[in-house]
């Protein structure tokens, strides 16, 4: 019985994080079972489906928790910036550099630093990199005195590093050195359970910034948006919910405050998914389960089911049932479609 409360309390959310599906309380798990460590961490996820919040959780149950977090977007800046973001510059290591500069690695000493989007860093600054995870010293910019740190690593990438090292874009042994301990975390549409309460929690934040009151959703309009394959994650749900309350008028969030795309009227940039396809399906599915749910009382559950059982029959049979194929195209993990082939007994359907 003991291990059963610890194994629900271990699943259990942090502050800042909704969601009570699979996929996140195999996160949850994930996370407070590598916390304690100080080993590095790789976050593997989509743009916008919550990865600076792993990172933030990793660190606030760490030993680390009374150090900094610092975080860089790798992305945002130019190799040159970057280098003297990461690690700090110099008086006259370049134009106007006017002054010392202290950088981030000297800034999340005793801490945590969090670097986002790994994978769009230079070859150059990759070396730099790997003597930090290695020896945990550097140099300044223009400067000769050595510098030691202490802090935890924290790299998430939005793309597949093991492609960008075959492609000879990332290095192999930077790579092995950020893998130590890699996290997945799950695409909004591997957890369409949790749709429902992200909704409610953005209506209710929206509404309160906005000081309108709190819509009612309709069927409907909830279910396009759990039919939605959301390729922007959270964060497009988010700017969704937010340009819905803005725009009302009445006491409902109702359909026409959606874009079109997410009602399944116009094409939608899919992800892995080939552009417009499917949307039609989805739209006539929505149509379909909410029928059902008004004629036999059935609950948003079923329509979200339906919906995913449809779409994953359709797209493993235009892939002749070839399992690996498929699950690239849904962009979702192999071995999450085939729990979810299993789930709906797909198996016999989808030659």
């Amino acid at each position: 019985m003991a291990s059963e409360n610890t194994a629900s309390s271990d699943a259990s959310p942090f502050e800042g994080f909704i969601g009570t599906s699979p996929a996140m309380k195999e996160l949850f798990r994930h996370i407070r079972k590598i916390a304690n460590s100080s080993a590095t961490v790789l976050l593997l996820g989509e743009t916008g489906s919550g990865k600076e919040l792993v990172a933030r959780a990793v660190h606030e149950l760490s030993p680390r928790v009374t150090g900094p977090f610092v975080r860089v977007n790798c992305g945002a800046l130019s190799e040159s910036l970057l280098e003297s973001e990461l690690f700090g510059h110099v008086k006259g290591a370049f134009t106007n550099a006017i002054e010392n500069r202290t950088g981030r690695f000297e800034a999340g000493h005793g801490g945590t630093i969090f670097l986002d989007e790994i994978n769009s860093v230079s070859h150059t600054l990759q070396v730099k990199l790997l003597r930090v995870l290695q020896e945990h010293q550097f140099e300044r910019v223009g400067d000769t005195r050595t510098i030691s740190v202490d802090c935890r690593i924290i790299a998430a990438t939005n793309r597949d590093l093991t492609e960008m090292v075959e492609a000879g874009s990332f290095r192999e042994d930077l790579y092995y050195r950020l893998n130590v301990l890699p996290i997945y975390v799950p695409p909004l549409r591997e957890r369409r359970e949790d749709i429902p309460s992200l909704v409610q929690f953005f209506v209710e934040r929206y509404a309160a910034q906005n000081r309108k009151p709190i819509l009612q959703v309709v069927p409907e309009a909830l279910a396009h948006l759990i039919a939605y394959l959301w390729p922007g994650n959270v964060r497009e749900l988010q700017n969704y919910i937010e340009r819905a309350i803005v725009l009302a008028e009445g006491t409902e969030l109702t359909s026409d405050l959606l874009p079109s795309h997410v009602r399944g009227e116009a094409p939608v940039r899919l992800g892995r998914v080939e552009r417009g396809e499917l949307q039609s399906l989805c739209a006539e599915l929505v149509s379909r389960g909410l029928s059902e749910v008004t004629e036999e009382g059935k609950s948003h559950e079923h329509v979200m089911g339906l919906v995913e059982r449809e779409l994953i029959l359709q797209v493993l049979r235009s892939c002749q049932g070839t399992q690996t194929k498929a699950a690239t195209r849904l962009g979702i993990n192999r071995n999450t479609l085939h729990k979810k082939i299993d789930d709906y007994h797909l198996e016999s359907e989808s030659g």
